[in-house]
């Protein structure tokens, strides 16, 4: 099975945990800062994925790091899978479950690459716009693509609407030759 398939289904398994605990926003909370640490932190990222350190060490490592910080079933969760062998799903689980927490929630991501950085008011504006098309929270990822020249590309999910100049230019360009 896919090491993607395995983390849905573990993260699944928690997020069902969590809602029948009522601690699901606190169990999100606790897998964002697992997320943001693994980033933060290369050589923890190597740890928890390497084979060759016990399980012990493991289960200590998380336990030092975590413990007093996150939701005991967080705790528990990552015990689970460090004792079935799972450690180097964690990472993929804990962004799967954000996911699933997100979908759960109602709340989209929409990540925004313009060819000049977004002024807050534009950053509301886009907010809002997609609040009133697809409802729920909207989350905004913005980066900055000069190559873009002009416009913006905005991705939801899996679609994306590519309203840059660049994408236009190339249209135009087809269109002649």
């Amino acid at each position: 099975m896919s090491e993607i398939k395995v983390a849905s289904r573990y993260a699944k398994s928690l997020l069902d945990l969590a809602i029948e605990k009522k601690i699901e926003k606190g169990v999100k909370d606790d897998m964002q800062l697992f997320v943001d640490t693994l980033r933060a932190n290369s050589e923890f990222a190597s740890v928890v994925k390497n084979p060759i350190i016990t399980l012990d060490k493991k289960r200590s490592i998380l336990r030092a790091l975590f413990e007093g910080k996150m939701q005991n079933e967080t705790l528990a969760f990552f015990d689970i899978m460090v004792n079935k062998g799972r450690a180097d799903v964690l990472p993929g689980a804990a962004k799967e479950f954000i996911n699933q927490y997100n979908i759960h929630n109602n709340i989209n991501t929409v990540k925004v690459v313009t060819a000049i950085p977004l002024t807050e008011a534009s950053k509301i504006d886009i907010i809002n716009k997609v609040k009133a098309i697809i409802g729920g929270e909207v989350i905004l990822n913005t980066s900055v693509d000069e190559n873009l020249i002009g416009g913006l590309v905005l991705t939801i999910g899996d679609r994306q609407f590519d309203a840059s100049i660049s994408n236009k230019l190339n249209q135009l360009k087809q269109a002649f030759s």
